[in-house]
């Protein structure tokens, strides 16, 4: 993935980073952790095991994706929105806009 330069009020052109590269390894980690739980629910419907053991472990790994869901909206909030409020204009129109419809589709799923 390459930078791309967007204006920032004091300094003109500089590299756009996304709010959650800071923790980066963390969100890696963690979606390393629910690959296993999927690769595990698969091996127990493979295994025939119990409905509600597996109905547990798909409960488990929806919370855990949820999870990661409000870290990568809290992070995209806290940089991505606050930059293009701070420009203000269309930039800052599409940035809430697009954050209000990734909060609408994380309610409804």
């Amino acid at each position: 993935m390459t930078d791309t330069l967007e204006p920032t009020p004091d300094l003109g052109l500089a590299p756009h980073t996304h709010g959650y590269i800071t923790d980066k390894k963390r969100y890696l980690d963690r979606l390393k952790r629910i690959e296993g739980q999927a690769r595990g629910i698969h091996r127990m419907v493979e295994e025939e095991q119990y409905c509600i053991d597996i109905l547990t472990q798909v409960s488990a790994l929806t919370s855990a994706l949820q999870g990661v869901a409000l870290g990568l909206l809290d992070d995209h909030l806290k940089h991505c929105v606050v930059d293009a409020a701070r420009l203000g204009g269309d930039t800052a129109d599409a940035k809430i806009k697009e954050a209000s419809d990734a909060i609408a589709r994380l309610v409804r799923s």
